[in-house]
C-alpha cells in the first residue's frame, strides 16, 4: 500500500473497479451469445443513443482507432445490427443507425444495467443522481468534460451533428 494512502481514495478507486465489474457482467453474458465483446457493446449503445452519428464522432466518443471500429463495425453490419448510410449533405459521411436487431440488443443490454443503476439511486437517496453525476464529470480529464455533458444531453447532439435524419 502507499505510505501516504489515503483510505477513504483507496476504497473510491477500489468501488470503482467492483462497480464496473459487476455493471458489464450482465451485458458480458448477453455479449457472449454473439460472440461479441465490450467493443461492440460500446458502439451499439452510442449508435443507439445517436441514431445518425458519423464514424468520426463515434471515434472522438469512444477514443479508439479507426482500425478498432473499423473492425468491430464490420462486424456489427455483416451481421444485420448496425446499418450505414450516406450523409444526406455530404456525401463523404458514413452515418450510423441501428437495424431492429441492433435495436433489440441494445434494449436487451441496457435493461440490465438500467435496473442495476436505478436500484442503486434508490439506495443511495434523494440526492445520489446528481452527487453521482458530479463526480464522474469530475473524474473526467478537463479537456473532455465539455464533450462528453454534450453527448450525455438529452436534448442535444455531438457538434456537427444537428441536421441527423
Amino acid at each position: 500500500m502507499l505510505p501516504d494512502a489515503d483510505e477513504p481514495i483507496m476504497e473510491a478507486i477500489e468501488l470503482l473497479f467492483f462497480g464496473y465489474r459487476d455493471f458489464v457482467s450482465d451485458p458480458d453474458v448477453i455479449l457472449t451469445s454473439y460472440e461479441f465483446g465490450r467493443a461492440h457493446h460500446r458502439v451499439v449503445h452510442f449508435v443507439g443513443r445517436n441514431p445518425g452519428i458519423t464514424v468520426a464522432e463515434l471515434l472522438s466518443i469512444l477514443l479508439i482507432t479507426k482500425q478498432s471500429l473499423a473492425r468491430v463495425l464490420r462486424q456489427l453490419i455483416e451481421r444485420g445490427f448496425i446499418e450505414q448510410k450516406t450523409g444526406e449533405k455530404d456525401r463523404r459521411q458514413r452515418r450510423l443507425y441501428l437495424t431492429a436487431a441492433g435495436l433489440d440488443l441494445w434494449r436487451r443490454l441496457l435493461e440490465p444495467q438500467h435496473r442495476r443503476v436505478r436500484r442503486a439511486f434508490a439506495a443511495a437517496g434523494p440526492n445520489a443522481e446528481r452527487a453521482w453525476r458530479d463526480v464522474l464529470l469530475a473524474l473526467l480529464d478537463e479537456e473532455h468534460r465539455p464533450e462528453v455533458e454534450h453527448v450525455i444531453a438529452k436534448d442535444a447532439l455531438p457538434e456537427g451533428t444537428k441536421d441527423r435524419k
